[in-house]
């Protein structure tokens, strides 16, 4: 086992404390197939959350209900939600943009919300049609929304090293972008190498400044694999106390937003990177394995 031992970390919902294993946040459903060109059955995407389920997953984002106009592959995302099958002690999560998509998540049976903005403004502008601190006011009466049904919110924090738009980011500018978003109820901040290029030498310059303010057990990371950096990123992460991970099955993904970018980590490839290390992580990998099989079946051809 690691000499490095993780916080005690509460969790919206836990109970209490838990263990230092490290936990994955499943992306694959959402922030996996959202790039994806080609209409996916509602069926398919059902099948592929029962199977993350079932391969001992605890944290799958299911859905986006964002405007079907800007991503039209979550259209489908009520449907989804309803379709699942809960398997117990399973979050099912997903992002929401405003206040009608938080009211569209509760009639949908929602466990865990997420709502998103950037560390750059040109790539907010981009991507969300709103400056930061556009985007930060129209999350405070979603988290509002969330507080009255306690529910828990994530936040994400994209372009965290560098934007395809404006360049290099500053982290103290990340670190202001993540404050706020703490500030205003969410319980972590999940930290996004939007790109895919970032190196650990400036994963470790973000997480110093960072863990200067913000304790690592509010933090996860979520790396794309642009440059095949993600897992030493994640090393750089683990020497630095974080314990949740962001990734996503068979490596699906992508973001319309970043030309270039490649999707985010494969979430089979950072459970055998832990288990390489010596740290822990609960899910079967078997099982795991068939749901990777199934979501490369998912994947746009060529």
């Amino acid at each position: 086992m690691s000499a490095l031992i993780a916080p005690n970390i509460y969790w919206p919902g836990s109970g209490g404390a838990m263990t230092d294993e490290v936990i994955l946040y499943e992306v694959g459903p959402r922030d996996g197939l959202q790039n994806q060109t080609r209409v996916i059955d509602v069926e398919k995407k059902i099948e592929l959350v029962n199977l993350l389920s079932a391969g001992g997953l605890t944290k799958i984002e299911v859905a986006s209900f964002v405007s079907p106009k800007w991503v039209p592959q979550m259209a489908d995302a009520g449907p989804v939600l309803d379709g699942i099958t809960r398997a117990s002690g399973v979050t099912y999560a997903a992002l929401v943009p405003n206040e009608r998509g938080m009211r569209a998540a509760l009639q949908h049976g929602v466990d865990e919300i997420a709502v998103f903005t950037a560390a750059s403004e040109a790539f907010c502008l981009n991507n969300t049609n709103c400056s930061i601190a556009e985007s930060l006011d129209r999350f405070a009466p979603v988290i509002e929304m969330a507080k009255h049904r306690d529910i828990a919110v994530r936040g994400y924090v994209s372009t965290v090293v560098d934007c395809p738009y404006s360049g290099p980011v500053a982290p103290r500018q990340v670190l202001a972008v993540a404050r706020q978003l703490l500030d205003i109820g969410c319980y972590q901040i999940s930290l996004g190498d939007t790109l895919g290029n970032a190196t650990p030498e400036q994963v470790e310059a973000l997480l110093t400044c960072l863990l200067e303010e913000v304790p690592a057990d509010h933090l996860a990371g979520h790396f794309h694999d642009t440059s095949g950096r993600a897992l030493d990123n994640i090393s750089a992460c683990l020497a630095h106390g974080l314990r949740v991970f962001d990734a996503s099955i068979g490596g699906l993904g992508g973001c319309p937003y970043a030309p270039g970018a490649s999707g985010n980590v494969a979430t089979e490839s950072v459970v055998d990177h832990l288990l390489k290390l010596g740290y822990s992580c609960s899910v079967d990998r078997e099982k795991l394995q068939l749901a990777s099989l199934f979501a490369g079946q998912l994947k746009e051809p060529g």
